[in-house]
């Protein structure tokens, strides 16, 4: 196929690459533009801009795609019989919906209509399901609602962070897409409604998800530490200073009360709701370094028992 392809960050460049090793022409990426990023605020391409430019495929970066004549005529001219929307992160306007004849063929990394919305990976992990994976379907004017055309699945483990399963998803959702290219082309995909009763909602991240509210029990703390890497993370209140906690485990056999800290056996302890608790590994205090617990509690004097979130 002629294809427009339009993603932007890590996620979507092994897509990008997957389609044009499959033999597809891909006339056209489209990417948000550079932005300024790190702490001199250099100007930094996207990682589809960047995977694009190595494989010298042509590229714009439109600051925006909805009322931008130039962008349209040069879509228009190209005639996709396809574009593929990869974490782009830009509403498709109709315009776009309606030109090729195959549709906007979007990549979601959620089984939908489950978690639809700008952060499904971190927040199946974060809810605590055992398995995800990926959702090719056709665009249209809904958020994440549009025909399904094809999904596979895969488990999720119980130590798995966001991030590792961002690696596995990019993967087998690049696949995916070459899978529903190849089933658009032959004709053999049968789209069908999403169950609407089943929708649920992924929203963007805010920075107070990560705060870790004790009244939870032990498990759904470690589950959100895990769905939340690398930001929000996990942090709570030490001492009216901010402690993240980079490294955490579910404790067994450890009684404290919520939000009590408590030293056993020399090592960092906190109680959670319903009787639970979590094992505290690795702690960075606001203004200081990531040390392991043991070592920052060397540094408390010898104290055993402390109220956290205060």
């Amino acid at each position: 196929m002629r294809i427009v392809f339009c993603g932007t960050p890590e996620f979507a460049a092994p897509t990008l690459r997957a389609v044009v090793s499959a033999g597809h022409e891909v006339a056209l990426v489209v990417s948000q533009p550079d932005r300024s990023a790190g702490r001199g605020l250099s100007e930094r391409m996207p990682a589809v801009k960047r995977t694009a430019m190595e494989m010298g495929l042509p590229v714009v970066q439109p600051e925006k795609i909805r009322e931008n004549a130039e962008f349209e005529a040069q879509l228009r001219a190209i005639q996709p019989e396809a574009i593929v929307v990869v974490a782009y992160g830009r509403i498709i306007p109709q315009w776009m919906l309606e030109l090729p004849r195959h549709g906007n063929i979007n990549l979601h990394a959620s089984l939908l209509p489950k978690y639809r919305g700008a952060a499904p990976i971190q927040w199946a992990i974060a809810k605590g399901e055992a398995e995800t994976g990926n959702t090719t379907m056709r665009l249209n004017a809904g958020l994440d609602t549009g025909e399904i055309l094809l999904q596979s699945r895969g488990p999720i483990g119980p130590t798995q962070t966001a991030v590792e399963q961002f690696h596995v998803l990019a993967e087998d959702g690049a696949e995916l897409i070459v899978r529903t290219l190849a089933g658009l082309a032959a004709g053999s995909i049968q789209a069908r409604a999403q169950d609407e009763t089943k929708a649920t909602l992924a929203p963007l991240l805010q920075r107070e998800d990560g705060r870790m509210e004790f009244w939870r029990d032990a498990q759904t703390l470690y589950n959100r530490w895990r769905g939340f890497q690398p930001w929000p993370g996990a942090y709570t209140t030490w001492k009216g200073s901010r402690l993240t906690v980079h490294k955490m485990r579910v404790a067994e056999d450890v009684q404290a009360g919520e939000g009590v800290m408590v030293v056993h056996m020399g090592r960092m302890y906190v109680g959670c709701g319903g009787g639970t608790a979590l094992r505290l590994d690795e702690v960075q205090l606001e203004g200081r370094r990531r040390m392991e617990a043991t070592e920052f509690l060397r540094g408390q004097h010898g104290a055993t028992i402390w109220r956290m979130g205060q």
